[in-house]
């Protein structure tokens, strides 16, 4: 792990206002951040969780439920404010365990109007409803933190082996996400209207933990999420101990993901976090009728960091996503 880099805290010993309410240092709070009404007057909120130290020290966002489906972040952030690691010892932990209300309760990535909140960042205080969820974001929470873990799951019926993306050309991100120490560390670059890449222009270090798929619960993405926190929040000072990495994190600085060339059945010949080799079949796609059968075939070495777990699938439909092993 790296040298901690010097920079400069946020002073704990000043009070702390998120929704015209005030948190003192040594207080927690459960804060209802009041966002949008439902067509039929029901007003939606954001629970905002609070918990700071006597002692100063940095701000850090575990926020989970961006994408509405993505449930094993929720559970992740639930675990960690019920086993008390969102107590620190020094600073500030900021819990947001879901954002995006609308997509939780309809089962959707989405919300309402159709529209991706991690594609509609720094937002709008009068656009779509996605805009709105981004502004709230960016006017109330970001501008507080030092850093932040932004959990998600793969989308869709894609499946994602435990790991941590971040911009390895911020050296920052990259420090904090090698601290996370996830099975797999990807160099991920910034994409515009993303949380991310609008956090990134006001001086803010966030980085991403995937783990997992959409709408299923998964322990092991779950606990690997808990103790990379846990292991990041020691790091930088806000807990005094952490559970030990079993492996150490492979780094992935190249990836691709390996998409159908033709439509039917896939049916894969390996597992999530299994290691091909160049040329090898990694599954095969049938028609329904059984009129033909093509191999998939690896194009690269590499690592299995992602999977797709239906079977049913268009051309170009993504089948595995590869982590390249770089000499």
């Amino acid at each position: 792990m790296p040298d901690r880099i010097n920079r400069p805290h946020e002073d704990t010993a000043s009070s702390l206002t998120i929704a015209g309410q005030t948190i003192e240092p040594g207080q927690e709070l459960l804060i209802d951040l009041n966002f949008a009404r439902l067509p039929s007057r029901t007003e939606i909120v954001i629970p905002i969780s609070v918990s700071r130290a006597l002692k100063p020290g940095p701000i850090l966002l575990l926020m989970a439920g961006l994408h509405g489906d993505e449930i094993n972040g929720i559970e992740i952030v639930r675990r960690i404010r019920d086993q008390g690691f969102h107590r620190p010892a020094k600073g500030t932990v900021i819990c947001i365990p879901l954002l995006n209300i609308f997509g939780f309760v309809h089962f959707s990535r989405t919300v309402p109007d159709g529209k991706d909140v991690n594609r509609s960042f720094p937002g709008s205080k009068n656009g779509s409803l996605a805009s709105r969820v981004a502004y709230v974001l960016m006017k109330e929470i970001i501008p507080l933190i030092d850093y932040g873990i932004d959990f998600h799951t793969g989308g869709a019926s894609r499946a994602n082996i435990p790991q941590v993306r971040c911009n390895f050309e911020n050296p920052l991100s990259k420090e904090l996400a090698l601290a996370f120490d996830a099975p797999y560390t990807l160099h991920s670059k910034l994409i515009k209207g993303s949380l991310r890449h609008a956090a990134d222009k006001k001086g803010k270090s966030i980085i991403i933990y995937e783990g997992g798929e959409s709408l299923r619960l998964n322990e092991r993405a779950i606990q690997a999420g808990i103790n990379g926190t846990r292991r990041l929040m020691k790091h930088v000072g806000m807990l005094r101990t952490h559970p030990k990495s079993v492996n150490k994190s492979i780094v992935i600085h190249k990836r691709k993901w390996i998409r159908a060339r033709h439509a039917g059945l896939f049916h894969s010949l390996i597992k999530l976090g299994a290691i091909v080799k160049k040329g090898e079949n990694i599954g095969f796609i049938t028609d329904p009728i059984g009129d033909f059968q093509m191999y998939v075939k690896s194009p690269e070495h590499a690592h299995v960091i992602g999977l797709n777990n239906n079977p049913v699938i268009n051309q170009g439909d993504a089948l595995l996503h590869l982590g390249i092993i770089t000499k």
